[in-house]
């Protein structure tokens, strides 16, 4: 893993990207897979998901997952993991297109990516883009 970043995440931000997580997970679950798709072809390894997703609920309590309530806690996390999430919300974002809910999924798109990807400048983006 590359650039972690020491970040502040407000519990709402790991609702969040707790949620995200899960729709991946359960996708996979269900037999889809990233890579086979036409519309977001990105490759991932589940076991990431899955570690990422321990990480959250080692540092917020499962109430904090569900609910976004409470203090905000330190946390690394490094620039995979984030793409990792942007490209969960961008999967989210395409299966929810047709459903009442569309906007809290872009809602929840929304904040989480302005919490997340500012951590790491356009350049860094780039390179990771360039390698990752």
């Amino acid at each position: 893993m590359t650039w972690p970043r020491e970040i502040e995440l407000a519990p709402e931000a790991a609702a969040s990207i707790n949620q995200i997580l899960g729709i991946v997970i359960d996708a996979a679950m269900g037999g889809w897979t990233p890579e086979g798709d036409p519309l977001l072809g990105w490759n991932f390894d589940l076991s990431e998901v899955v570690a990422l997703e321990a990480r959250l609920s080692e540092v917020f309590t499962p109430d904090q997952l569900s609910s976004g309530g409470g203090e905000a806690h330190v946390l690394d996390l490094h620039i995979e993991e984030v793409a990792l999430v942007l490209h969960g919300m961008a999967y989210t974002e395409v299966m929810s297109a047709d459903y009442p809910w569309i906007d809290m999924v872009r809602w929840t798109s929304d904040f989480v990516a302005g919490e997340l990807r500012p951590l790491w400048t356009e350049q860094e983006w780039v390179d990771f883009s360039a390698v990752g």
